[in-house]
């Protein structure tokens, strides 16, 4: 009769205490096997079997990292370039293209490397040097392919230089990352390993030191890992700790002495070596994408930069003239974000900075958009409020006439180009049209710049220099608290 198993990993669990029993027996002294010796070992390779069967395993699939194929690589290494090139087009003299420029005709060679990568880190003494001494000194690796470890700094460190970043900026240009940890995860590396699946790498966490644990507290601290990380969590014991051996002789004397075991790396190496042998170059083009993306990120941070040194000054005229105008002649302050030419003329200026090529009445769509976003957020409100605010600590200032519908239409436009500047920014390079607007997005970015340029000493800054614009005959009514003036 064939009798199934219910609960595996609890016999597993069963077989390996005994196991652990007998190897304590055998600490103690070393006799021959008898028929209960046969059964006991018969007994102990049943438990192991099963834990075998049960153990966490890595499949292909369960790298948790989607592998991509050469076609792909070489299109984000396109992507790269075409910033890149915007970025010389724009700024021939840019202190960072001939970086960047190497690190492009990098990639093209990463494409064909026949070596893998692979990074080991976590935290501190965990057995990272060790694990990589065993590695590399055994025979386990892959004939085809070649293999460079690299260790990297410890995690979790307290310090202010912000080295985990570091660290894991090193670790995203391996193939493979070997995450050591001594026992169950602490809330810091479950976050970082959630990182690391975020940005798409490939991730083997390693349980080290698994000899230092009692067997239940091992299996324990297994399946937690697994069910916190499941699919690839494999135990090591790369520097296990030594072991008493007490031999009796026949003449009754005792020969005692301590043995260091083999370290025990079979169950990495093993899922290691299929792996890489059948995965091993689209790990490859997998890195390569990911270095790729970067790069581009990188660049477009560089263009970003430069455009918006281009479009500061943009802003700045045209929130002063949307002043003047609204000064000169009082209007609700929503009227002149929404249909004033200066505002559409603005977001036309901005859209060819960013390489968003927009008619005029398209850019008047725009700024007649953000007008009644910011009239729904009530925006138009709160700004003509906080400027009334600040200009009620001066009373002379205050009762001039249209000194607060003036300040008022410059700070909206100042946050309607800034809103432009961020929400083009987040654009892919050189789009064709700026007629469709995600309109979600704009608002979630409208309501970010509106808060960040809400702050009091900002808004003390603003008024004083709008106040000294719009009054110059009265240089003399300074805002309390303020420097110097906001351009």
């Amino acid at each position: 009769m064939v009798v199934k198993l219910e609960r595996p990993i609890l016999v597993g669990g069963l077989g390996l205490s005994f196991s652990l029993w007998i190897l304590q027996s055998w600490h103690d002294s070393i006799v021959q096997l008898g028929e209960f010796g046969l059964l006991s070992t018969l007994a102990v390779g049943g438990g192991l079997w099963l834990w075998q069967q049960n153990r966490p395993k890595i499949s292909l699939e369960q790298l948790d990292c989607t592998l991509v194929d050469r076609a792909t690589a070489e299109s984000a290494i396109v992507k790269a370039e075409t910033v890149i090139n915007q970025l010389a087009q724009e700024a021939e003299n840019h202190i960072s293209l001939n970086t960047l420029r190497e690190q492009l005709a990098y990639l093209s060679s990463e494409l064909d490397r026949q070596e893998i990568k692979i990074a080991v880190t976590g935290g501190k003494a965990v057995g990272k040097s060790t694990l990589i001494q065993v590695l590399k000194s055994s025979a386990w690796q892959e004939k085809q392919l070649k293999f460079h470890f690299q260790e990297t700094a410890p995690l979790f460190r307290e310090t202010t230089d912000n080295s985990d970043a570091v660290v894991l900026a090193e670790v995203s240009k391996s193939d493979v990352v070997l995450f050591l940890t001594n026992g169950d995860l602490t809330e810091t590396e479950f976050q970082t390993l959630q990182q690391l699946k975020a940005a798409n790498q490939s991730i083997v966490l390693v349980f080290n030191k698994q000899d230092q644990y009692l067997t239940d507290e091992r299996v324990s601290v297994l399946l937690s890992l697994q069910q916190r990380m499941p699919g690839y969590v494999v135990a090591t014991a790369v520097s296990p700790i030594p072991i008493k051996v007490r031999k009796h002789e026949n003449d009754g004397s005792v020969q005692e002495w301590m043995e260091q075991p083999a370290p025990d790396t079979a169950q990495l190496t093993q899922q290691l070596n299929t792996v890489l042998a059948q995965q091993g170059q689209k790990l490859v083009w997998t890195t390569t994408m990911r270095t790729a993306l970067a790069l581009k990120a990188e660049a477009k941070n560089w263009l970003n930069r430069s455009r918006c040194d281009r479009a500061t000054p943009v802003i700045e005229q045209y929130q002063w003239i949307a002043a003047a105008t609204a000064f000169a002649n009082p209007v609700p302050a929503l009227d002149i974000l929404a249909t004033a030419a200066i505002n559409a003329q603005m977001v036309i200026d901005l859209g060819n900075i960013y390489q968003q090529k927009l008619s005029l009445e398209q850019a008047q769509t725009v700024a007649g958009t953000m007008g009644s976003l910011m009239l729904k957020l009530g925006l138009v409100e709160l700004s003509t409020k906080a400027v009334s605010t600040v200009l009620k600590s001066n009373a002379i200032t205050f009762v001039a006439g249209g000194l607060v519908q003036g300040v008022s239409a410059a700070y909206l436009t100042r946050v309607a180009g800034l809103s432009l500047v961020e929400y083009f920014e987040q654009q892919e390079i050189a789009l064709d049209s700026g007629t469709t607007l995600n309109l979600e997005k704009l608002r979630q970015t409208l309501t970010k710049v509106f808060q960040q340029n809400q702050q009091m000493v900002f808004l003390q800054g603003f008024v004083n220099h709008g106040v000294k614009r719009l009054l110059p005959q009265t240089p003399q009514m300074e805002l309390v608290g303020v420097d110097k003036p906001i351009g």
